[in-house]
């Protein structure tokens, strides 16, 4: 990568450049340019393909001829409060989904595949914490990370029973069906990947794949759910797409399974780091509770 950006360098004559994350910024008399390292997929057959089902909310393409990197337009955002921000990605990430979705043939075997990939993260899940906790219950004096732990506790088993039987109800619904709905996903949907210039703009594509469009409302969710009331974004998606039962049950377990809690060398960062993770789940029991509220009277 170093050569390329040498070379564009004597290209571009940038008399700045700037280092944001993994991507660089050209400053230059004919115009700025983002400068990124390629990814194994293909950002010229996608953008084709976007273009083909008439979506257009991508950053321009300047040069893919390169082995390493790719350079695109620069794309500098109008500054707006993020609840707004948020609404206006879930009106282009709707677009998207909406425009690219398809049904494809499946059998049992696929809908068990994802069954046993999301099991498998619950008990690795359950097994890790239920020892945590036995070790920790064995202290004389409790660290304040192990005692918020501690203390705690309970809300992490408690979303993970929820997260293990949801999943059983889930595979319930799908596994006689057929067909799947997919579409394209971004794959990495946060309030740092989206624009608002002369259009809006979603970047950083590198990771895209087929998949269901719930993954994408997962990322957003894990990535922004202390930003901004996902709620309401929820129900500004769902006007646009309409999920079906088992793909609104995907996505509530999915945001219920809590992460894995890492413990620092650092006390502070290790309170941080527990706070954080309680607090991730205290929101999201907020999120999930009136959907199934609902459910149960009707």
């Amino acid at each position: 990568m170093n050569k390329s950006i040498d070379v564009l360098k004597q290209i571009y004559k940038p008399y700045r450049y700037t280092i944001l994350g993994k991507a660089m910024v050209l400053n230059t008399t004919s115009g700025d340019f983002v400068v990124k390292e390629k990814s194994n997929k293909s950002i010229k057959d996608l953008y084709a393909y976007l273009s083909s089902r008439n979506f257009h909310n991508f950053p321009k393409l300047i040069d893919e001829s390169r082995n390493d990197v790719n350079v695109y337009e620069y794309i500098e955002g109008v500054s707006m409060p993020k609840e707004q921000k948020a609404l206006d990605l879930v009106n282009v990430l709707s677009n998207l989904h909406n425009k690219t979705t398809y049904y494809k043939t499946v059998t049992i075997d696929d809908f068990k595949e994802i069954y046993d990939k999301i099991k498998e993260n619950i008990v690795y899940l359950q097994n890790y914490y239920n020892t945590l906790y036995e070790d920790i219950k064995k202290e004389i004096y409790m660290s304040p990370s192990h005692y918020s732990f501690i203390r705690n506790s309970y809300k992490l088993f408690a979303a993970l029973d929820f997260s293990s039987s949801e999943l059983d109800r889930w595979y319930d619904l799908v596994k006689e069906e057929t067909k799947k709905r997919v579409c394209l996903i971004h794959n990495k949907v946060c309030l740092d990947h989206f624009f608002k210039a002369d259009d809006d703009y979603l970047i950083s594509w590198e990771d895209y794949r087929i998949d269901s469009p719930v993954m994408d409302l997962v990322s957003f969710y894990r990535n922004n759910y202390f930003d901004i009331h996902f709620d309401v974004v929820l129900e500004h998606y769902l006007a646009k797409v309409s999920l079906s039962e088992d793909e609104k049950k995907l996505f509530f377990l999915l945001i219920s399974i809590p992460s894995k809690i890492q413990f620092s060398d650092t006390e502070f960062h290790s309170v941080k780091n527990v706070r954080e993770a309680l607090d991730y789940l205290f929101i999201t029991e907020e999120l999930v509770r009136p959907y199934y509220s609902i459910e149960q009277k009707n």
